[in-house]
């Protein structure tokens, strides 16, 4: 293990060094791209694994609780890890039926189309249609975008505390 020099006024405890490569990191891992939503899924390592299916039927997911949690574990880090997961589920979720409505009506404009139509009657008709589309769909990615926005800037603010309180707690100050 590596030795930081020592600084001054009586703080030897902190003197080692926190991050080691033997310590496990957590990893972030990114999927390929979702054909349809065309998002690329962020993969955790460190939620809970599911659960062995069981005969036994439960009015709550106990998949999202680890029947074992670590001690060091702060009370907003389970909180953390879902809020994470709901906001990538949301993104995953609108991007997914935006963009199915999307190509429905498209092709429903293309097959609209006389079969003699000429390319540059296409690229007309669909540039109307994609005028059109940006116009109906305005409020609804505006929402979206708030929502997301909104939810994001929680998820902050929450990993935040959450790494706070883990500084705290491997430097001893907390309670």
């Amino acid at each position: 293990m590596l030795l930081l020099p020592r600084p001054p006024g009586g703080l030897s405890r902190f003197s080692h060094r926190l991050l080691h490569v033997s310590k496990p990191c957590s990893k972030v891992l990114v999927g390929p791209p979702d054909p349809i939503s065309h998002l690329r899924p962020v993969i955790y390592d460190d939620v809970p694994k599911p659960s062995p299916p069981s005969l036994r039927h439960h009015p709550y997911s106990l998949s999202e609780f680890d029947p074992e949690p670590e001690r060091n574990q702060s009370p907003y880090e389970l909180h953390w890890k879902l809020q994470r997961q709901q906001l990538d589920d949301l993104n995953q979720n609108f991007w997914l039926d935006s963009n199915c409505r999307f190509e429905a009506a498209k092709q429903a404009v293309i097959e609209g189309l006389p079969s003699t139509a000429s390319p540059l009657d296409k690229e007309r008709a669909l540039s109307e249609f994609y005028k059109q589309w940006l116009m109906q769909e305005r409020s609804r990615l505006d929402q979206y975008t708030d929502s997301w926005r909104n939810r994001n800037v929680a998820c902050i603010l929450l990993s935040a505390r959450v790494h706070w309180q883990k500084l705290l707690r491997l430097t001893g100050l907390s309670k």
